[in-house]
């Protein structure tokens, strides 16, 4: 194998490309018909390793051939044994995967050399089909549905285990049956999909696509990692290293940078208001997926570095029943219930309802956090053809005393009087804050080509800070180094948020190309009401800190009130091109028109604008071998930039322009990884007119350059691994006030998270496992000018767990040993101290 060593300074885009072709090995043969078992070639090195396996185990069953044949309603597989019935079948489907594991198997030539079968497009409503051994002693099948969950039932016959695969146009007319001389086999149900390994998303392209044929950069953080972490919402992003939220674990809300640049969450591919990532909670949360790049296409005005979408849990077919109970250090006490399943006889109706209670304090002064969550979804069948699903999610939040943060002085920076404590707390206020969101999708299939699926979602987040436990706010550390001079905060926001999107798929042919065509239309609107004032409040001693003084006169000119109304409309078209097996094409556009209004109610003024903006985005993805995608992608995006010009122009939106290759490996059916290299640049942005003061001009330019590199899956049974690297090298080109050649602020040049785990797979001890994650971050800029930095820091954590027949404990021990670190800052005055080691307890059963 050739070994590569790069210099990374500036990226080179010729040398890019010519390292992509030099690892590219020739293309394959496109084939369109189902493969059959003699129709798959194996390389020859493969087929050598094979030969070399262990001798199988008497009591493992051989499997000799795999079958695809098409059916009127769908497409049956066939694996060929004479000892089918004593095939042990078990269901770990989940999201639109059907994947079974059959135990006790082995795919085996009469030659006793291995193999494995796969079958792309096989059917309408089917995007693949594979059967390969997991490990040793197991065989997986895995059926991938376009749009949906394929319903599939086994049946055992004279030519072996039968999995008949109906789709979903014609599940409901058509069920399939069994032969007279077949005996439907029932399987055991386990609820949700098991692995750290997810394949296919469909936000990305809003289809249900592999991974592996998407051109882009994505990261998926999935429910097992979640629940093996006993992650919260900002612990869990630490598992994507592009990833920086300086925001503490305290606080109400994410403040999140991608590969770089400031940006808003979304939610199931929905611009949300803030109620998406309101406290630390994930409950309802099945999967975080981190979108690198710009995202125009899907969302409209967002930022060019990326885009954390939340995807939440959705109604199960199959009864499922979760309850969990933890405790841990600083008084931390959370309960959970996640209960599916069917409401009718029939199945047509599902239910899903999660739930959790969190009361926690903190290593901060009088800190604590009290947490309700409630998430129900339901998911009606309302034809043979059409499906509705209502979900929707409350979330209450009370904050007493989350910090505001330390000063650099005294914290990062020496301070003449000491250390300042990691655990005060100059904030003295309680933020109440509340977040709510209602929706439905409907989807309809007009025939197995073509599909509408129709949504909205309506959100709200409400904040507020009101006497007597008004916020109190740090402005600034005077010349003594230990008098922090504050402000006492009434102030109340809520936002609104209403989004609508229409789309239609097609899939057809000219000639022998394959398309798979999207019209999209989304309507937004989002409201802002905020309003506040600012009082007197006594300065606080940090060394010696004296709480409780009361609050003030009003600050002259420090009373706000103001509305803010945004509304938008996208039109997209997207093509996703199969020119063959091995090469395919995105192509899209989207045009958005947008205006706001602004309202002063105190000066009764208002001021509005309103501009329109297209964003392409054009990707391609070369498969060599069905493991291997090589893949490049031009895209842009933009962000509405409010004001006006001293010549009383309007601004131009900020645009975002990205260049991205890479390369994404499926290292078996259970491992894959990624390599994305790319180069963003955010032009239009404002800086200050440096001949009229007080105004702003669009000259400021920001460039963003990196190396993302991960790894996700099972390296052996029962070793599951989740680990990323990323390299950003983030600074300002063009500015009037920051020095050019500045970082941006909070960015870091290295990031990295490793997050293993291994549970032991038989024997007495069998359930028993055990996890280690490490997590670095680099030095960050603290400011925009740069004048100071929160140092590197490494920190571990450890988890050991046992699981049997439903019930699983589990210790788990976060910065294990006590590292002393700094999470993020906003400014000079608000650094944040990260959190000590912490261990928690919990005890879940499912059944």
């Amino acid at each position: 194998m050739q070994k590569f060593r790069v210099a990374f300074g500036r990226l080179n885009w010729q040398l890019w490309i010519v390292a992509l072709v030099l690892i590219a090995p020739s293309p394959v043969r496109a084939d369109t018909q189902i493969p059959q078992l003699s129709e798959i070639k194996l390389p020859a090195n493969s087929a050598q390793l094979l030969v070399q396996t262990p001798t199988i185990s008497a009591n493992v069953v051989l499997i000799s051939g795999v079958r695809a044949n098409p059916t009127d309603t769908g497409v049956e597989v066939i694996l060929e044994t004479t000892q089918g019935e004593q095939l042990q079948v078990i269901n770990r489907s989940g999201g639109n995967n059907y994947i079974a594991d059959i135990s006790n198997a082995q795919l085996r030539l009469p030659n006793n050399d291995a193999f494995a079968f796969r079958s792309e497009n096989p059917t309408a409503g089917i995007t693949e089909i594979t059967v390969t051994n997991l490990d040793a002693n197991t065989v997986r099948v895995t059926v991938t549905g376009e749009a949906a969950l394929p319903t599939v039932e086994l049946f055992d016959s004279d030519e072996g285990l039968v999995f008949g695969i109906v789709t979903a146009a014609s599940a409901a007319q058509q069920p399939q049956t069994p032969a007279e001389d077949d005996e439907l086999i029932e399987i055991l149900v386990t609820g949700e999909q098991d692995g750290y390994r997810v394949p296919n998303t469909a936000t990305v392209t809003r289809t249900d696509t592999p991974l592996r044929d998407i051109p882009q950069s994505i990261q998926i953080i999935p429910q097992e990692v979640l629940r093996d972490q006993n992650a919260d919402i900002v612990r869990a992003l630490l598992n994507a290293p592009s990833v920086r939220n300086s925001a503490p674990a305290n606080f109400d809300t994410l403040r999140i940078q991608v590969r770089g640049f400031f940006t808003s969450p979304t939610l199931n591919g929905f611009k949300d208001s803030l109620s998406s990532n309101v406290g630390p909670e994930l409950t309802g949360i099945e999967r975080i997926e981190v979108l690198q790049g710009p995202n125009a296409i899907l969302f409209g005005s967002s930022s060019p570095g990326g885009t954390v979408n939340f995807a939440t849990k959705q109604p199960l077919r199959d009864p499922f029943y979760f309850v969990e109970a933890t405790a841990g250090s600083f008084n931390f006490y959370r309960g959970e219930v996640d209960l599916s399943g069917p409401l009718d006889d029939a199945g047509r109706v599902l239910y899903r309802l999660n739930a959790s209670y969190r009361d926690q304090e903190f290593f901060l002064d009088l800190s604590r956090t009290q947490n309700f969550v409630i998430a129900p979804s339901v998911s009606i069948a309302l034809g043979e053809n059409t499906n509705l699903t209502i979900e929707g999610i409350y979330k209450d939040l009370d904050l007493e005393r989350t910090t505001f943060g330390l000063p650099a002085v005294g914290t990062v920076l020496p301070n003449p009087n000491g250390r300042i404590p990691n655990n005060r707390n100059v904030n003295e206020g309680i933020l109440y804050a509340e977040g709510s969101r209602v929706g439905y999708t409907l989807e309809h299939n007009f025939s197995e080509d073509w599909s509408l699926r129709n949504a909205f979602q309506y959100s709200r987040y409400y904040s507020t800070y009101t006497d007597p436990n008004g916020g109190t706010f740090p402005i600034g550390l005077l010349p003594d180094n230990r008098t922090l001079e504050r402000v006492y905060l009434n102030e109340a926001y809520d936002q609104r948020d209403y989004r609508l999107s229409t789309n239609v798929i097609g899939r057809f042919a000219t000639g022998a190309i394959q398309h798979q065509l999207l019209f999209g239309i989304d309507l937004g609107r989002q409201t802002g009401d905020s309003s506040g004032l600012e009082r007197e409040i006594a300065p606080l001693d940090l060394f010696n800190p004296i709480y409780g003084q009361l609050p003030g006169a009003i600050i002259p000119g420090s009373e706000y009130d103001t509305y803010s109304t945004t509304d938008e409309l996208g039109i997209l078209l997207q093509d996703q091109v199969a020119i063959a097996d091995n090469l395919k094409l995105l192509v899209s556009g989207r045009f958005d028109l947008f205006s706001q209004t602004n309202e002063n109610i105190i000066a009764n003024t208002e001021t509005s604008q309103s501009g329109s903006a297209f964003s392409p985005r054009v990707g391609i993805v070369y498969q060599p071998t069905l493991p291997i995608s090589l893949y490049a992608n031009y895209s842009r995006s933009f962000q509405p930039a409010i004001g006006r010009a001293f010549d009383n122009s309007t601004f131009e939106p900020t645009r975002g322009t990205q260049f991205e290759v890479g390369v994404k490996a499926d290292l078996n059916d259970r491992l894959s990884t990624t390599l994305a290299l790319y180069d963003i640049t955010q032009s239009n942005v404002l800086t200050e007119d440096p001949d009229n003061l007080g105004f702003s001009v669009q000259t400021g330019e920001q460039r963003s350059q990196g190396i993302e590199l991960s790894l996700a899956g099972e390296i052996l049974p029962g070793w599951n691994v989740f680990a990323s690297y990323a390299y950003n090298d983030a600074r300002v080109t063009e500015d009037n006030v920051i020095p050019v050649g500045n970082r941006i602020q909070r960015t870091t040049p290295h990031a990295a998270s490793l997050w293993t785990t291994y549970e032991i797979q038989q024997g007495e001890l069998q359930g028993l496992g055990f996890g280690l994650g490490l997590f670095f971050v680099g030095d960050r800029a603290g400011d925009a000018a740069n004048t100071f930095e929160l140092p590197s820091y490494l920190t571990t954590d450890a988890a050991i767990f046992y699981e049997r027949n439903g019930l699983r404990a589990a210790l788990n021990f976060k910065n294990l040993f006590n590292v002393d670190y700094f999470e993020g800052a906003f400014n000079r005055n608000r650094v944040f101290p990260g959190t000590p080691f912490t261990v928690e307890g919990t005890v879940s059963w499912t059944f």
